[in-house]
């Protein structure tokens, strides 16, 4: 029970910090979607926070994260890992949404087996403006449209939805959540329609909701450091 009341506790400060930052800059708080990163953690911990109404969760590796979701049918997942080709059939099987699509080839197979599975998901086109600074993965400004054109396959099945945005910033860069801002609105107009920014983490979330961001993906704040 502790563990439990621990972990509502943290929620609320999460929750809180959110909706003090989005109030501050003019925004409504519910524009502000949390994703908790239970990456490492225990099924126990997911249950806990399962059970302070939290069900979507995001995971760093296919086979963790498809062992927790057979464990845990009331949650969903995202993939928020860099995703290897091998691995694209059991992430289409056992995650809602996949974050880091970051090359054309990648899209293009996810779409292939997407259509022979008869899924549709979700994905995020995992950005990386920073050249070799995060080292996290991502695909450069000029990477975007080739992944695109791979995601709009012929036959337009909409297998695979394009949600928007993810990025990694380089720690302690203060320039990067609103240049991903301008990267954003600059995508917007090109496509004509809306488009999420997935940024900001237990550390910097403040930073990434004044510049706009509609996700915040946090780990330690919620479920406690790693071990």
């Amino acid at each position: 029970m502790a563990m439990m009341n621990s972990f509502k506790e943290r929620l609320e400060k999460v929750k809180t910090r959110i909706r003090l930052t989005a109030e501050a800059c003019g925004r409504d708080p519910c524009s502000v979607s949390l994703l908790a990163v239970s990456k490492y953690h225990p099924v126990e911990a997911l249950r806990e926070a399962m059970e302070c109404g939290v069900t979507h969760f995001a995971e760093n590796y296919v086979q963790e994260g498809a062992s927790k979701s057979l464990e845990l049918p009331g949650a969903t997942f995202a993939l928020s890992g860099p995703l290897q080709r091998n691995k694209v059939k059991p992430a289409l099987q056992y995650f809602k949404e996949l974050m880091t699509v970051d090359r054309p080839e990648l899209a293009s197979r996810l779409f292939r087996i997407a259509e022979e599975m008869n899924v549709s998901r979700d994905v995020w086109i995992q950005i990386d403006l920073w050249g070799e600074l995060t080292k996290m993965g991502g695909c450069s400004p000029t990477g975007v449209q080739p992944i695109l054109d791979a995601l709009d396959a012929p036959g337009d099945s909409k297998r695979l939805s394009l949600k928007g945005f993810m990025a990694i910033p380089p720690f302690g860069m203060t320039s990067a959540f609103g240049e991903m801002a301008n990267f954003r609105e600059d995508w917007q107009q090109r496509l004509g329609r809306r488009l999420l920014l997935s940024m900001g983490m237990s550390d910097d979330l403040e930073e990434a909701i004044r510049a706009g961001s509609d996700q915040v993906r946090v780990g330690t704040a919620l479920f406690g450091e790693r071990y």
